[in-house]
């Protein structure tokens, strides 16, 4: 069974944050960078694991981290149809 899979089914979600970051060389400059993941919310430790790493690690300062999460795997989601149509 995939892992991915397995992961979704225990409440984990795909979860995508935005980090702008100032750029080491110019001070003044903020670059975006896009991280994307399966995550346990409301904690995240996926993405706390990787904004520790950075902070340790990458010369680039941390401005500022948006994070969206949904889950993959919901129930259905259906409605009625408001008419019947029929074509020749």
């Amino acid at each position: 069974m995939d892992r991915s899979f397995v992961a979704q089914l225990n409440d984990y979600r795909i979860t995508t944050a935005e980090i702008l970051y100032w750029m080491p060389d110019h001070k003044h400059v903020l670059q975006s960078f896009l991280w994307q993941n399966l995550d346990l919310a409301p904690r995240f430790p996926a993405l706390t694991k990787f904004l520790d790493f950075w902070d340790r690690n990458l010369d680039g300062r941390l401005h500022k981290v948006t994070v969206a999460n949904t889950q993959l795997i919901k129930p259905a989601e259906f409605t009625f149809a408001s008419g019947l149509y029929q074509l020749h």
